[in-house]
């Protein structure tokens, strides 16, 4: 039996969606995680998603939080966060060494 190498992007061939890596900052946070994307067309952007005016919370998976002002770094599976907080968000580093 053989093990099967992952795909490229995290997703089988025929998904419509692909996930993305980003980093965002609020105003006490720093929040990495990946956003769920549609793999084209209409919401295939991260800019996209946060402009959405029908939507008020994000959701992230895999994520990492961490305080602007030190402390605990917090690992959560899933988290939802209130776009009214967000002050910038960025494409986040592939390989991140802290």
């Amino acid at each position: 039996m053989s093990v099967e190498e992952p795909y490229a992007d995290g997703n089988p061939p025929g998904m419509d969606h692909r996930q993305e890596r980003i980093r965002i900052e609020t105003e006490r946070h720093r929040i990495e995680g990946s956003l769920t994307l549609a793999r084209d067309g209409f919401r295939s952007r991260v800019s996209d998603v946060l402009n959405a005016s029908e939507r008020d919370f994000i959701t992230l998976t895999d994520v990492t939080v961490a305080p602007l002002q030190g402390g605990p770094i917090e690992l959560h599976a899933y988290l939802s966060l209130a776009r009214r907080h967000i002050v910038f968000a960025v494409a986040a580093p592939e390989n991140q060494q802290d």
